[in-house]
């Protein structure tokens, strides 16, 4: 790993601080002063700021139940909370993939960069379900057009997994995440979305995590989710 990553994800500071941190001669990597930010270090060297040992970050993966109007973001300028605020940690989270605004349901944030990038690669096809309720009721018709694929702006949709869950509900299984995707699926139906939770991201449900709640994934939840993305 680059050494002003290094640092970031030591919580010393950000990135872009931390190359300066390194250009003023304050970083030591085995006792010898390093003012390259390029310089690659792992979990095994001695690297110190003024004198204090950096220990990289250890890797969170915590599982949130965002509400709506909760932001998808790391921080967030203006009044809307961002759903980092939702978890007590330490560690330099950031949202995998995002949510919009206006729905809610399960997000996963994470410092482990590695991951994040493969669970939202589409490449890797990790499933991701939403809970929809629609504003008519759709028909088989409709369904179907969904599960083939349905033509967007820039290009049709893969394959989607689809069922009827009540009149105006269904649950949408997507591989792929583009932006606002399950909204623009319904609109290329001449229908529209009324409301839309997130209830499973590969191998982690929802379940009963209270809205605006989080909790910590355990080791069994990250192996899980490693070989779903082939970490």
């Amino acid at each position: 790993m680059r050494l002003a990553k290094f640092l970031a994800h030591g919580g010393v500071a950000s990135r872009r601080k931390a190359e300066s941190i390194i250009a003023k001669g304050r970083v030591t990597v085995g006792g010898e002063v390093v003012t390259d930010p390029a310089r690659d270090v792992g979990a095994g060297d001695d690297v110190r700021v003024d004198g204090k040992r950096v220990d990289e970050e250890v890797r969170e993966v915590w599982a949130v139940n965002k509400p709506v109007g909760v932001v998808s973001t790391a921080r967030e300028p203006g009044r809307r909370p961002a759903v980092v605020s939702l978890v007590d940690s330490k560690a330099r989270l950031y949202p995998v993939g995002r949510l919009d605004v206006d729905s809610c349901g399960l997000l996963l944030l994470t410092n482990d960069g590695g991951l994040a990038n493969r669970l939202t690669h589409p490449r890797y096809e990790v499933p991701k379900a939403y809970q929809v309720k629609l504003e008519r009721p759709p028909s088989e018709a409709d369904l179907e057009r969904l599960a083939r694929g349905v033509k967007l702006e820039d290009e049709p949709t893969a394959p989607a997994e689809v069922r009827r869950l009540g009149e105006r509900e269904v649950e949408i299984v997507l591989r792929e995440g583009r932006n606002r995707q399950v909204r623009r699926m319904a609109e290329a139906i001449g229908n529209r979305v009324l409301s839309l939770r997130r209830v499973r991201f590969g191998p982690i449900a929802l379940g009963a995590l209270p809205e605006g709640g989080a909790r910590r994934l355990n080791a069994d939840e990250l192996t899980a989710l490693r070989q779903t993305c082939r970490l």
